[in-house]
């Protein structure tokens, strides 16, 4: 399967705009350039997924991802490299579109991050007000780098 997805900073206040939300706790088992292997407690589900290298321009990449359960998936979060994300999803319908803005908490708390999948890379799309800088393909906004890293290494 083909992930093609968008990222944004988010500069103002999308809370009124909130649908969902649920709580997110992942950790990766194997990251590279060319890989990552995920484990993601979302909400009162748990999954396995594997990524592959983006493409250059950052928006596409291979994706697979399965539904594990939750006692495994627990399990494997200790098997996990060190560094742990934590973070409140939020979903938000705009246009004809779905975003998902991550609030994230622990040591990454003030980094608000908005994804957008999408069918294709040209597809077209509303941004809406609350929408901030595109960090699309920016290595250091990947949820794999943030587990390994500290905030202050995105200014």
């Amino acid at each position: 399967m083909l992930e093609i997805e968008r990222k944004f900073l988010v500069k103002g206040d999308f809370h009124p705009y909130v649908t969902k939300k649920e709580r997110i706790v992942q950790a990766y088992l194997a990251t590279s350039l060319e890989r990552t292997v995920r484990i993601r407690i979302k909400g009162s589900d748990a999954f396995i997924s594997i990524k592959g290298a983006s493409n250059k321009n950052g928006f596409s990449r291979l994706e697979f991802e399965y539904t594990i359960p939750v006692p495994d998936a627990q399990k494997l979060l200790e098997l996990a490299l060190p560094g742990r994300i934590e973070k409140e999803r939020h979903y938000i319908p705009f246009g004809n579109h779905l975003f998902e803005v991550d609030v994230f908490q622990g040591d990454k708390a003030g980094l608000i991050v908005a994804e957008l999948e999408l069918q294709s890379e040209s597809e077209s799309f509303e941004k809406p007000d609350w929408l901030g800088k595109e960090v699309t393909g920016d290595e250091r906004y990947y949820n794999a780098y943030l587990a390994s890293h500290s905030i202050s290494e995105l200014i």
